[in-house]
């Protein structure tokens, strides 16, 4: 297409050239040059917009999931395993045995968090729903945030500070919770990781037929 519109173009400037060639090289070279420039942006446009889509930040309203939280304070490499003094093991002057847990349980839709004494009675409970989130915000990693703070809160009131963890549940605000209770003032002793694994997975549905 480019060139036929270029062939196009030509045969009235050569026409023009050849009318013109009784005129003098002096007069020739005083006559202007017009020149055309031909340009397609259809293709610079798209790549314009790429670029300007890739450079702009990701917006995050609390809709989006989790995004990686990093965890501060992470152990030595040789505290990481447990043995078998860790019972009796003192963590703030208080037995590993001894040690209030706290319980989150991260569904796709909520996260759950719940405080116990080493025997299991609960102690504290708290929501995102209860917290204020109410819709699709609940199951995002900002309410998840927001709900360990407040339970930390609460937890430092009663007396609780030196905790364990167990996450149960693969919703968005796992990590989330965890950096809450460190934000709340919680000192985390031990993260478990008890989410329910299946041997006998659920039946397919059927195939749909059309």
């Amino acid at each position: 297409m480019l060139k036929s519109a270029i062939s196009i173009l030509r045969a009235p400037l050569v026409e023009r050239v050849c009318c013109q060639s009784t005129l003098t090289h002096q007069q020739i070279s005083i006559l202007p040059i017009v020149t055309r420039l031909f340009h397609l942006t259809s293709y610079s446009l798209k790549d314009d917009k790429r670029n300007q889509i890739r450079s702009m930040p990701r917006r995050d309203e609390g809709t989006h999931g989790e995004i990686g939280v990093e965890i501060e304070n992470s152990p030595s490499k040789s505290e990481i395993f447990p043995d078998e003094n860790l019972p009796n093991r003192l963590f703030n002057g208080i037995p590993f045995k001894e040690i209030p847990i706290i319980n989150v349980k991260c569904s796709k839709n909520n996260t759950l968090i719940s405080l116990t004494d080493h025997e299991g009675v609960v102690q504290l409970y708290h929501t995102c729903g209860a917290e204020g989130f109410t819709g699709a915000r609940r199951a995002t990693n900002v309410a998840a945030q927001a709900t360990a703070i407040s339970l930390s809160t609460k937890a430092l009131e009663k007396g609780f500070q030196t905790v364990r963890v167990r996450v149960r549940g693969l919703g968005p605000g796992r990590m989330a919770s965890l950096k809450g209770l460190q934000m709340g003032g919680m000192d985390i002793i031990s993260v478990t990781d008890n989410t329910r694994v299946t041997w006998t997975p659920l039946r397919p549905r059927k195939a749909r037929r059309v």
